[in-house]
């Protein structure tokens, strides 16, 4: 495995704090789809004993991000183009619900986290880029004033943040999805809730689109390279 992960401090209780770095890990592609994953090499690395890296991996496999490998063991979960775009699916029309919600009551969206979020999308953090476009939606979620649409996203934020950190590398389509956030904020601020709602559902069509298109190349690329065949790569 050739993932390198730095020790933590000590403390009493790391099941949470393994799970967030392994999450990271998975998202910005240091552990990509297939990848085994052996407790002894985490421990031995986060200067943890096995058993909250143990507990953190059976949380993962709840979360569909890891899955058993052939044999023995288990390895990060693959992605599936399909099964992203129905995710991408139900994100728009969670994301449609919120914008219209937040224009209705004319909350506005601050407008640092658009700056952030253009900042980040010109450099080559994967972790900022993605945490930019999560805060920027969390937002939305929020002023939308109602707690069950954040609880909703929430269950599949954490598939979108790989999906995302696969993606985003080769992405040439930063700047333009702030651009469109921008327009979603100004029809939420203006209370125009019918454009808000119509730009986020765009918004997120044309992000379903681009991913699950860019999905299928890297998986082509990547059946080419190893000559395995295609449907093991692609299942979930």
């Amino acid at each position: 495995m050739r993932l390198q992960l730095d020790k933590l401090p000590a403390r009493t209780d790391y099941v949470d704090t393994v799970y967030r770095v392994l999450l990271d890990a998975i998202s910005d592609g240091s552990l990509a789809p297939g990848e085994r994953v052996t407790q002894e090499e985490i421990a031995e690395q986060l200067h943890v004993s096995r058993s909250p890296v143990l507990a953190a991996l059976r949380l993962l496999k709840k979360d569909g991000l890891i899955e058993d490998a052939p044999g023995r063991g288990v390895q990060v979960t693959h992605l599936d183009p399909d099964w992203v775009g129905r995710v991408y699916e139900v994100r728009g029309a969670l994301d449609a619900l919120a914008a219209r919600l937040a224009a209705q009551a004319r909350r506005a969206i601050d407008p640092a986290l658009i700056a952030q979020g253009r900042t980040a999308s010109e450099g080559t953090d994967l972790k900022a880029i993605i945490d930019a476009d999560l805060a920027f939606h969390s937002a939305i979620y929020i002023a939308s004033g109602n707690p069950l649409i954040a609880e909703s996203a929430g269950r599949y934020w954490m598939h979108l943040r790989r999906v995302m950190g696969a993606v985003h590398r080769t992405s040439k389509h930063r700047s333009t999805i702030w651009d469109e956030h921008q327009a979603i904020a100004d029809a939420i601020v203006q209370g125009d809730a019918e454009r808000a709602a119509l730009l986020s559902d765009l918004h997120i069509g044309r992000a379903k689109t681009n991913v699950v298109a860019q999905l299928g190349e890297l998986l082509a690329r990547e059946h080419s390279r190893h000559g395995a065949p295609l449907e093991s790569a692609l299942t979930a």
